[in-house]
């Protein structure tokens, strides 16, 4: 069962063909991250412009096997086409569905329409799936919460930010301290030559009973701190440093103890880390120093939006099965 999948959620075009919902065999992805850096955030005009320009060129490289022209992907091997729906960018989701609905219908082939975030927890299924039920925890720039995962379709949302998500911190943080865009891996960066212990900075509702997150008053902490430390005269690098690791500890200290909290309190088997933040190496190592139980991290390039994701998520939870050669009518889905 071969589906292609597409996502054009934000600032990446992407185009993936995934075998049974776990064999990648291929992933595309462009980025116009670039252009974004230059104006220090995403400006949706500039990022639809640029999913017009890469949507169809990203479709055809994803029918080479990964550039291999050699053995291409034939159309009539495709079962189905996969698109993210939302949340995300309206004029870059556009761009994304509208090419989904025309190939689909070209193609005959079922039209599967997939959540952004739901997608994003199946970049755990294409390496080895994980086990049920699972704690998972999905942060990102925009979303950071906490779902239990009691099988495919079976999902039940713990708590979620109130907020400022984990990953928009991180973006913010950075900006307060001149490490420019994107801010979660410049922080990163920056905390490897700091002390995670050098500013005393809150920790948001860590202590609280529900599953809920707060990071904007973090936020406020480290604006504060920035306006104390340095007055009128600039951070020197070392404060930086040492603002960006205690920035990240913080956040990650929050992530992880809500995490693990959810997942003693419904006695899940595994932890599943999804999202952009999932990136983030302090996150990836003190998950698996505090969870006892089976932890479930992607690699790195899984994480990021991708369509391999979306069409992992559209095979594992799309209905009817077996796979019906139909007529798409794009009427119906949208």
């Amino acid at each position: 069962m071969k589906i292609l999948g597409l996502e054009t959620s934000c600032d990446e075009t992407s185009a993936a063909i995934v075998e049974n919902g776990t064999k990648i065999l291929s992933n595309v992805v462009s980025s116009s991250i670039d252009l974004h850096a230059q104006t220090g955030g995403i400006i949706p005009e500039t990022a639809a412009r640029e999913q017009l320009k890469a949507i169809i060129p990203v479709i055809e490289q994803s029918f080479r096997r990964d550039g291999r022209s050699s053995d291409p992907i034939e159309v009539a091997e495709i079962d189905a086409v996969a698109v993210t729906t939302g949340p995300g960018l309206i004029g870059s989701l556009l761009i994304g569905v509208e090419t989904a609905k025309a190939l689909a219908y070209a193609w005959q082939k079922p039209l599967v329409p997939i959540n952004h975030l739901k997608a994003h927890l199946y970049a755990n299924w294409l390496e080895e799936p994980p086990t049920f039920p699972s704690v998972a925890l999905l942060v990102s720039g925009g979303h950071t919460d906490l779902i239990l995962m009691k099988g495919h379709g079976k999902l039940q949302w713990l708590g979620g930010t109130k907020d400022d998500a984990a990953g928009e911190a991180f973006d913010k943080t950075a900006r307060l301290l001149n490490l420019g865009y994107p801010g979660g891996p410049a922080i990163s960066k920056a905390a490897q030559q700091g002390d995670p212990t050098a500013y005393p900075l809150p920790r948001p509702m860590i202590g609280t009973p529900d599953f809920d997150f707060s990071f904007s008053g973090l936020k406020t902490a480290v604006l504060n701190l920035v306006r104390q430390i340095s007055g009128e005269e600039k951070l020197t690098v070392q404060q930086t440093n040492h603002l960006a690791a205690s920035t990240q500890q913080a956040i990650v200290d929050v992530l992880v103890a809500k995490t693990v909290r959810a997942a003693e309190k419904y006695k899940v088997r595994g932890v599943l880390l999804a999202g952009g933040v999932a990136a983030n190496k302090l996150l990836r190592e003190t998950i698996k120093e505090r969870f006892s139980g089976e932890v479930k991290i992607p690699p790195i390039n899984l994480c990021t939006d991708n369509a391999a994701i979306v069409a992992s998520c559209a095979y594992f939870n799309y209905q009817p099965k077996p796979w019906e050669k139909v007529k798409a009518d794009p009427s119906l889905h949208f």
